[in-house]
């Protein structure tokens, strides 16, 4: 009796898998491969752009390197973890994943860690809006400095642009049509790089604009290039270079609206996204350190304002930055709603008025966000420190083990052991974080972080 329970217990888990592979064969993805390596590069690339100068100043150019390598490398592992556990199960929603893992928990686990990442990434965003767009008006105006009219508040220009600009995007019903406003924004992003031409304009020491205040002693060594140093910052470096490259609760949802969606088509596509923003990021970060060398600011761009506020160039790269993390806030907000529907309306089909009420509420508290806390890179210390090795070290490496069966491949088999290692690292990488991030608030000394 016992062997024919187990046989019914195993035909009825056949039954479920081969149920959840049909459904998945008769969704037919549209999305082309350009298009979906835009979509991807697009959710992996950020405001972390803007904080990697800073952290190469803090590490010097040899040891970022080979911490953009590393991270590169993992990214692309933890995508192949999570397409292999996807394939296994014939599953492609993060949440779900978890569901087949370790259960209802699993699930709910894995919503509430990309609901909080995604929620601050918009934020981070939304920030950035709130900074720059008045330092543009500001410039076309023509004037150097800030003054009290309406349009030149923060709060107001970013309530506009939400409703204005990211309402609509995010009331789109798939995310494959967003691929032509993530292949805009992703064009405006490599104007950035414009960075390698202002390193040859600048000169060092910096001929300071205005009322800037800098010490006069310029020590020999503040326009050497530092190739290798560590001090107090440079324990920040690793958790920038993170939350920089997570991309993996869109991975899935782009996996399943890919044309001719295979294991190998998806990972190529990770590959060549991944590789493409740590080319961007290394020659960013590399030129925007070596034209300010110790002088590097957390926030590049702000840098530059010391040097000339109305920059024709630097209001360009402004302009572009601003377009792309815009476009980009519509992008990460469908896995946020995609995790609540699951949460809240699990087996319900589509449906408008759920569709619009949860992208109204996000942005309407994303927004409230931004207005009232006025600094927020404490609370980015703490999810890019909790939830960015949580999104590419731990979730995948476990998904992974608890997944694929034991029969196909064992618990001491080699594949099994990296993924255990690779969770490991997360946690570890985690605590380290967690605990030089409690220091610098015991010690009451503030850093800028640079987020995804």
């Amino acid at each position: 009796p016992r062997q024919g329970m187990q046989n019914q217990k195993q035909n009825a888990g056949n039954k479920q898998r081969q149920e959840e592979i049909l459904c998945l064969f008769q969704f037919e993805g549209k999305t082309s491969f350009g298009m979906s390596v835009f979509n991807l590069s697009n959710a992996i690339m950020g405001s972390g752009i803007l904080g990697l100068s800073y952290a190469m100043s803090n590490t010097g150019i040899v040891l970022f390197l080979i911490l953009l390598t590393c991270i590169a490398a993992l990214s692309c592992y933890s995508v192949h973890l999570l397409l292999r556990s996807a394939g296994v199960v014939g599953i492609r929603a993060y949440e779900q994943l978890g569901m087949r893992a370790f259960g209802h928990p699993g699930k709910i686990v894995a919503a509430i860690i990309i609901t909080l990442h995604n929620i601050g990434a918009m934020s981070s965003y939304l920030f950035i809006v709130k900074s720059e767009l008045p330092l543009v008006i500001q410039a076309f105006l023509g004037q150097t400095s800030s003054s009290d009219d309406w349009f030149m508040n923060g709060n107001y220009l970013i309530i506009i642009v939400t409703v204005g600009i990211i309402l609509p995007l995010a009331l789109m019903k798939h995310l494959g049509y967003l691929g032509y406003t993530s292949g805009f924004s992703l064009s405006c992003m490599v104007f950035f790089l414009s960075v390698i031409y202002k390193k040859f304009k600048i000169a060092c020491p910096l001929e300071v604009f205005g009322n800037y205040s800098v010490t006069t002693d310029v020590s020999e060594d503040s326009c050497a290039v530092k190739y290798l140093t560590i001090n107090q910052e440079t324990a920040y470096t690793i958790p920038i270079l993170a939350f920089a490259f997570v991309c993996h609760p869109e991975v899935l949802p782009i996996y399943t609206e890919l044309s001719n969606p295979t294991k190998r088509r998806m990972q190529n596509i990770g590959n060549v996204s991944i590789l493409g923003m740590f080319i961007m990021y290394f020659l960013t970060a590399t030129f925007g350190y070596l034209t300010f060398y110790g002088n590097t600011e957390a926030e590049l761009l702000h840098t530059y304002s010391k040097v000339d506020p109305l920059d024709t160039l630097i209001l360009c790269v402004r302009l572009a930055v601003l377009v792309a993390v815009t476009l980009t806030v519509p992008v990460v907000l469908f896995p946020i709603r995609r995790a609540l529907l699951q949460l809240l309306f699990p087996g319900k089909s589509f449906h408008w008025l759920r569709h619009i009420a949860i992208a109204l509420c996000l942005l309407f508290v994303v927004n409230l966000l931004v207005i009232l806390v006025p600094n927020i890179r404490d609370i980015f210390g703490i999810t890019g420190a909790t939830t960015a090795p949580s999104l590419i070290f731990i979730l995948p490496g476990l998904f992974y083990i608890r997944i694929v069966p034991t029969d196909q491949e064992p618990m001491n088999s080699r594949p099994k052991i990296q993924a255990a290692c690779f969770t490991a690292l997360g946690f570890i990488f985690m605590s380290m974080s967690l605990t030089f991030i409690g220091i610098d608030w015991m010690t009451g000394e503030k850093r800028n972080l640079g987020g995804h």
